[in-house]
């Protein structure tokens, strides 16, 4: 009986493994490891300070579980709980938080999310989701500059990311 369960195992594991797929996304980032958040802050600090912004930036996970953050110096203090908030907003609801600003204005479906989850929910731009491929592995959060510069700071973010990985 047993020699049949192991042949029976064997071969189901021998037809997986021999078929491929076209489409099949072979990069290996799975989550943000600690080496990659601060890779990725210290790119988007250096871009702030030629922005003239004072800048802290948050990576978390897909969980929303914060990896590293970074106040540059005289950050506004308030700032600091904005950018993690950004990075939860994105890790839950699956989107940035410019395109979810859209979707929570009165009267937009989403209006009056903000007051929800002990009110971490941010409705203005500067989170972005961290993609590979197709998986949602994390988010970064941004806050220092006004809404445009916040926002454009996460683009930013959002693109090297994807050119480290």
């Amino acid at each position: 009986m047993n020699a049949d369960l192991d042949k029976i195992i064997n071969d189901a594991v021998s037809e997986v493994l021999s078929k491929k797929s076209d489409t099949a996304d072979f990069r290996t980032v799975k989550h943000i490891s600690l080496a990659l958040a601060r890779k990725l802050i210290y790119k988007v600090e250096e871009k702030a300070a030629e922005m003239g912004v004072k800048a802290v930036v948050a990576v978390s996970d897909a969980s929303a579980r914060l990896i590293a953050v970074e106040c540059m110096d005289d950050a506004y203090i308030a700032s600091y709980d904005v950018a993690v908030n950004k990075t939860y907003t994105c890790a839950s609801l699956k989107m940035s938080t410019k395109q979810l600003s859209t979707l929570a204005a009165p009267g937009a479906s989403l209006y009056g999310i903000q007051f929800t989850n002990q009110g971490k929910i941010v409705i203005f731009g500067g989170g972005e989701v961290l993609k590979c491929g197709d998986t949602i592995v994390g988010a970064v959060g941004i806050s220092g500059g006004s809404e445009e510069q916040d926002t454009a700071l996460a683009d930013y973010a959002k693109q090297v990311f994807e050119n480290m990985i």
